[in-house]
C-alpha cells in the first residue's frame, strides 16, 4: 500500500508510506488517496482528516519515475495525488515533519489546515528544472501568504524553513520534530468538539467567498446558514447551553 488509512474515533488518519521514494506521487498514491477520501467522505461518523507521512520527507512532489514511464500520476476526480482538485466537504489537517516541496507543498495547500514540525521545509522548485508548479500551487499559494513571498517562492524555485512558513500564517501550529501528529490530533480534537456540519458550512463559507465583493459574501453566507437551521444539531447546540451541558452532536 502506497497510502495507509485509519481511523480514531471521528479523526480519520491518511499516511503517504512511501519513505524510500521520499513519498514522491506516483500511479498508486493518487489512486489509493482517492479512494480513501472516498471512504473519509461517505462516512458520517468521520469528521476530520489528518494526512501525514512516514520517512523524513513529507513529500517530494511527483514521481519522475512513474511519468517517465508514461503512468497517470492524477486522478479524473481528485487531480494529482488524488487530492489537488477533489471535491471535499470536511476539514483536512496536513502533518507535515519533513520538506514539502513541489507537488508536496501542492498537497499541503490542498489542505485546510497545516500542522509543521521545526523540520519542515515549503517550497515550489519547478522552475530549477524548466517547469511550473501545475497542481495549484501558483493559485493557492499567493491566496495562503502575501504575494509578493509567493512570487520569491515560484520565481527562485528555494524552499522556506517552518519558522517562516509559520510567520507568513501558512503554519498554523508549529511544533517540535516527531510531535506533529500528536499535534494535528490536539488540532483535529478542538475541531470535532464542534457541530460537524456547522463546521462543514463554514468551511464552505471561506472558501466561496475568497475574493469576491462584500454583497456576494452576505448571500453566499446566508446559504449556508440556513443549511445549518435545518439540523438537528442546531436545536441541540442551544438546549445544551441552557442545560449546562456539553452538547451531543449527531452530525445531521
Amino acid at each position: 500500500m502506497a497510502v495507509n488509512f485509519e481511523t480514531r474515533g471521528p479523526i480519520a488518519l491518511f499516511t503517504l508510506d512511501r519513505p524510500e521514494a521520499r513519498n514522491a506521487v506516483n500511479h498508486e498514491v493518487s489512486q489509493e488517496l482517492e479512494a480513501h477520501l472516498d471512504s473519509f467522505e461517505s462516512d458520517p461518523n468521520l469528521w476530520v482528516g489528518i494526512l501525514k507521512a512516514e520517512g523524513k520527507v513529507f513529500c517530494a512532489g511527483a514521481d519522475l519515475k512513474s511519468v517517465s514511464q508514461g503512468k497517470r500520476i492524477e486522478t479524473d476526480k481528485g487531480g494529482f495525488a488524488g487530492l489537488a482538485r477533489y471535491p471535499r466537504t470536511k476539514p483536512l489537517i496536513a502533518a507535515v515533519d519533513g520538506a514539502a516541496l513541489a507537488g508536496g507543498l501542492e498537497i499541503v495547500l490542498s489542505c485546510d489546515l497545516v500542522v509543521a514540525s521545526s523540520s519542515a521545509r515549503f517550497g515550489i522548485p519547478e522552475v530549477k528544472r524548466s517547469l511550473i508548479a501545475g497542481a495549484g500551487g501558483l493559485f493557492r499559494l499567493p491566496a495562503a501568504i502575501a504575494k509578493n513571498v509567493a512570487m520569491e517562492l515560484a520565481l527562485t524555485g528555494d524552499p522556506i524553513s517552518a519558522e517562516r512558513a509559520f510567520s507568513l500564517g501558512l503554519v498554523n501550529e508549529l511544533c517540535e520534530t516527531g510531535t506533529v501528529v500528536d499535534a494535528s490530533i490536539a488540532l483535529a480534537q478542538r475541531i470535532t468538539a464542534n457541530a460537524p456540519i456547522a463546521v462543514r458550512e463554514s468551511r464552505e463559507v471561506i472558501l466561496e467567498t475568497l475574493g469576491v465583493p462584500e454583497a456576494d459574501g452576505w448571500a453566499i453566507t446566508k446559504t449556508h446558514f440556513r443549511n445549518v437551521v435545518k439540523t438537528e444539531d442546531f436545536k441541540e447546540g442551544p438546549l445544551a447551553f441552557v442545560e449546562k451541558r456539553d452538547p451531543v452532536w449527531k452530525g445531521r
